[in-house]
């Protein structure tokens, strides 16, 4: 597959695009498997929403809708609803030994349960919170520093000199949060993969 894609790239953006492709292809191959492929166009959906929702949140007088939590947590309760029927339509009652390491006696399965189900659902708490809390940190320190930056520059002659300051560290930092929103796009796709091995295999 890789050597098709080569064969009809010709400029920076279909390299692009590859790249793009890559990433989410090999995400569920190393995370799932050969029976993870046919679920690549979903994840490699949510991969690009959450990426183009995050970098077009950079773009001055835009907005940034993953640093709301309503929308990230409506995207994790969509797919934990979801990963939980595939796992149910496949395994039928055994999707419940996913709570119970296999070779756990019944003394330990007391605590095991309550523990698992516990981490099981605050999957969908996690997941959202992670994504909104770290688009929403990031770019209002950017909107604080920018702020700053202007209120300088509306000062005096003195102090218009010192906006550099913050302006170069507004620069370094919008860097800095391109990467994050690269990162947190990638991160929330993993984790889907992730969970959607568990449905798959179990444990």
């Amino acid at each position: 597959m890789i050597v098709m894609l080569n064969t009809f790239i010709s400029t920076p953006w279909q390299f692009i695009l590859k790249e793009h492709f890559l990433i989410v292809f090999n995400l569920i191959s190393e995370n799932i498997g050969i029976f993870g492929k046919k679920y690549f166009p979903i994840v490699f959906t949510l991969f690009s929403f959450i990426l183009f929702a995050n970098l077009i949140g950079m773009v001055p007088y835009s907005f940034t809708i993953t640093s709301h939590l309503i929308l990230t947590f409506g995207c994790a309760l969509l797919f934990f609803l979801g990963l939980n029927y595939i796992g149910i339509r496949k395994h039928k009652q055994h999707f419940l030994s996913l709570f119970l390491p296999s070779g756990s006696t019944v003394a330990l399965a007391v605590i095991l349960i309550p523990i698992e189900l516990i981490s099981y659902f605050f999957r969908v708490v996690s997941l959202p919170v992670r994504l909104f809390a770290n688009m929403m940190a990031g770019h209002t320190l950017l909107k604080v520093i920018a702020g700053f930056a202007w209120t300088m520059m509306s000062g005096n002659a003195v102090i218009f000199i010192f906006h550099y300051v913050p302006t170069l560290l507004l620069i370094i930092l919008m860097g800095l949060e391109l990467g994050v929103g690269i990162i947190q796009a990638y991160v929330f796709s993993i984790l889907v993969c992730m969970y959607l091995n568990d449905a798959l295999n179990l444990h």
